[in-house]
């Protein structure tokens, strides 16, 4: 089986099986019009022999067409031009001598102009085979510059999901050490030991995949979980965690760490704040081709202002925003908006993705 992008690949094979395939063409071409006028059948023979001449004579042209390239534009054009016509005579003084010495048994013109004869179609046809070469070239030099713009953009994109990744890390973990801290100063260490010990799992888990890779849902709320755990030695009781995760979604892909700052958002703001603590919802759906996140907490509220928390001056909820945006383009919805009958609810839409 022919592999096609394999020979596209290499400029070398390209050329020599397209400057091949020309001249092959050409003869066919050739010897095909040549039945209008009733030749012999040795016609055949100087027609492979000036195809032949073609093709060595405009294999050096490639060479001078990839030193003219360098030049001014006025001196790249006269190199051309000139080149061309030479190569033209050339061939059309052996095409001359090959009918007169195959076909006319050895004729000699009176005048040595007459080997000339036929340089203009000679040009004309060099010209085109000049028309393919310039063609070609430019066309691969458009579809490689075209290619390494794609790879720039590729390698920005990634850059840039990294950063909005990476930048939850530090803001997760300073609140997390800060509890930590605190449990130290007030001398309940068995405490602290359970918080160091689930912040390295969920840790690992964080650093373990990649941002530029999407998870499974059901492994991104494993890792929630961990992250809750280390919440609930805090808050102990005054936390209540409902999740409700239909089997379809267990294979869904998200976003790594995608509901991590919302979750932390809502513990910050709504549980903290209330004396007696409060309840958080996690609930996961999907709909036709889509996948509904939904976050919900029964806190005291935010003011909330063309759908964006009035609160919210951190990384947390802008960069999952930004991390959406830059994934999916236009195609998801992210909303933040009031619970019932009091908190704050925030919901995600994005395509429904499993692995192949």
């Amino acid at each position: 089986m022919i592999r096609w992008e394999k020979i596209f690949e290499s400029n070398e094979r390209l050329f020599w099986i397209l400057h091949t395939a020309g001249w092959v063409g050409f003869a066919m071409v050739y010897y095909i019009g040549s039945f209008i006028h009733d030749v012999r059948p040795i016609f055949f023979f100087i027609v492979l022999l000036n195809a032949h001449a073609g093709w060595l004579l405009t294999v050096p042209l490639r060479y001078v067409f990839h030193w003219a390239r360098k030049q001014s534009i006025p001196k790249m054009l006269l190199t051309i031009v000139v080149s061309i016509y030479i190569a033209a005579v050339i061939w059309s003084i052996i095409k001359n001598i090959t009918i007169w010495e195959i076909y006319k048994h050895g004729f000699e013109p009176e005048n040595i102009y007459l080997y000339l004869r036929g340089s203009v179609n000679s040009s004309i046809m060099i010209g085109c085979w000049s028309g393919l070469y310039f063609g070609i070239n430019n066309f691969k030099m458009l579809q490689k510059e075209k290619q390494n713009a794609l790879k720039a953009s590729t390698m920005a994109h990634q850059a840039h999901l990294k950063m909005l990744r990476y930048q939850l890390n530090p803001h997760f973990l300073f609140n997390t050490l800060n509890a930590i801290s605190t449990l130290i100063l007030m001398k309940e260490n068995k405490t602290a030991e359970k918080m160091v010990t689930r912040l390295s799992e969920f840790l690992r888990y964080s650093l373990d995949n990649d941002p530029i890779n999407k998870v499974e849902l059901g492994q991104e709320i494993k890792a929630l979980r961990l992250y809750l755990e280390i919440e609930k030695v805090r808050f102990d009781d005054r936390l209540i965690i409902d999740f409700e995760v239909c089997n379809q979604c267990e294979n869904a892909l998200v976003p790594s760490m995608l509901l991590q700052p919302i979750i932390e958002n809502s513990i910050k703001h709504a549980i903290s704040e209330m004396p007696n603590g409060g309840k958080i919802a996690i609930s996961a759906t999907v709909f036709g081709e889509d996948l509904l996140l939904d976050v919900a907490d029964n806190g005291p509220g935010a003011d909330i202002v063309n759908g964006q928390l009035g609160r919210e001056n951190g990384v947390g909820l802008a960069n999952i925003k930004d991390r959406l945006k830059t994934l999916y383009n236009k195609n998801f919805a992210f909303t933040i908006e009031h619970n019932q009958p009091q908190g704050v609810r925030v919901r995600i839409r994005i395509p429904y993705e499993v692995k192949d």
